[in-house]
């Protein structure tokens, strides 16, 4: 397919009408112009303005956290990478606190893998870091890495979750937002079987598909009518000259955005009917906040087909892992080797992405974890956005998040891992 040839094509050859309307807009809001002053010359510019975003290519965004507040006091952020492979970078946000203090606990937020960049989860990041020594996964656009530095799978994602966890050391807590729920429990699955000393002391699953067979969504229904191979068939391409992952077959970002737009068309059409009158009106912090929001929506990144396409298959359409079937390379994921770790599960009550009880099924999974060591919260009022992003988030959910890890963080962590041992059969 030359679908991914023609979208760079039309995005080069729509650069000079871009530059051309980005100079109608400087020109049309300088305040030295008079008709800047004016309905009609404000018009002119939030139209141009209005033209380069929407043909724009959106660039990674920063997650631009310099400070957080720890002890009442305010103290300086630094991003540092402490691990790296080819398809993720383990991102530390470094708080400058005194040598002297307490270690907090350390908490590994895995980032989603659908489409978006990392930074989306900006806010989960700030409203804890006055709590947590917080780490977060920041996976790398597919298209930017050259085929000789092999493939990704999901089991390759469950493989980087249990090493992150292993250079974490003891006393880490994890928390995975949507997408990685799946893989998520499967690493700890696995590391609990083993008696591996570095499982996490705490397990927090928010939004996420464990069971896509509990009200099913829209995004739920379509993976499993049309099934594996039509996305193999459809949705799958290579990455164009002479971006350097040439030829790797990949999930195109563009793609997704596609459908996370046309989903809710009609609400971004409003929005940018609303942009458009805020810069009219010379509203500037509307106009800000529209921004803001759609920088971040916007920015998006290709997957690996193979990771892509073994997630459509194991989650959505075959139910692998509520059913007790998934395997991590040959070895059995079975959520009910899962003793030690303390599980919080979160969904909001309007999500229409993970549709609700879909994250409470971990529970029914996870059979042998103690009751007085396992919670499930359902915000009211709140999609899939608002289960790990806005002030919902930071007022009502994220002080249960940092209630949990810290009433079970350091017990579950000094506990014992013994190894599960099966029965011989036969």
């Amino acid at each position: 397919m030359l679908f991914y040839e023609i979208y760079e094509l039309n995005h080069a050859a729509i650069q000079p009408l871009r530059a051309y309307s980005d100079t109608i807009r400087l020109l049309y809001s300088n305040p030295l112009n008079p008709f800047s002053h004016t309905p009609w010359g404000r018009s002119v510019a939030a139209a141009a303005e209005l033209f380069e975003r929407t043909t724009r290519r959106y660039g990674k965004p920063r997650f631009d956290l310099t400070s957080t507040v720890v002890d009442w006091k305010s103290v300086a952020v630094t991003e540092e990478i402490v691990w790296s492979r080819p398809f993720c970078n383990l991102i530390h946000f470094r708080r400058e606190l005194p040598a002297s203090r307490r270690r907090d606990r350390k908490l590994l937020i895995v980032a989603p893998m659908s489409g978006h960049y990392a930074t989306l989860l900006r806010g989960t990041v700030e409203a804890m870091l006055p709590h947590a020594d917080v780490y977060v996964t920041d996976w790398t656009d597919a298209r930017m890495v050259p085929l000789v530095d092999g493939s990704f799978d999901l089991d390759d994602y469950v493989d980087y979750v249990i090493a992150m966890l292993h250079h974490l050391g003891r006393d880490t807590n994890i928390m995975a937002v949507c997408q990685p729920s799946v893989p998520v429990l499967a690493a700890v699955s696995l590391m609990e079987a083993e008696g591996d000393p570095f499982a996490p002391a705490t397990m927090v699953l928010m939004g996420g598909p464990i069971d896509t067979r509990r009200n099913p969504t829209a995004v739920n229904l379509l993976a499993e009518e049309k099934g594996t191979a039509w996305f193999r068939d459809n949705v799958i391409m290579q990455v164009p000259w002479p971006l350097p992952g040439f030829a790797r077959p990949v999930y195109p970002g563009f793609l997704q955005l596609s459908g996370f737009m046309g989903m809710n068309l009609d609400r971004h059409i409003d929005a940018h009917k609303e942009f458009f009158m805020h810069l009219v009106k010379n509203d500037g912090d509307g106009a800000e906040k529209h921004r803001e929001f759609y920088d971040e929506y916007l920015a998006v990144m290709d997957l690996t087909a193979e990771f892509y396409l073994q997630t459509v298959d194991t989650v959505f359409v075959r139910h692998l892992l509520p059913k007790g079937e998934m395997t991590h390379r040959g070895r059995p994921v079975d959520s009910k080797a899962i003793r030690t770790v303390a599980l919080l599960t979160v969904e909001g009550e309007n999500d229409d992405i993970s549709g609700l009880g879909q994250t409470e099924a971990a529970h029914r999974l996870c059979v042998n974890i103690p009751d007085d060591q396992r919670a499930h919260y359902v915000q009211p009022a709140v999609g899939h956005y608002g289960v790990f992003n806005g002030s919902r988030f930071r007022a009502e959910i994220a002080p249960r998040i940092v209630d949990f890890i810290t009433s079970y963080g350091r017990a579950n962590q000094a506990r014992p891992k013994p190894r599960l041992v099966r029965a011989e059969v036969g």
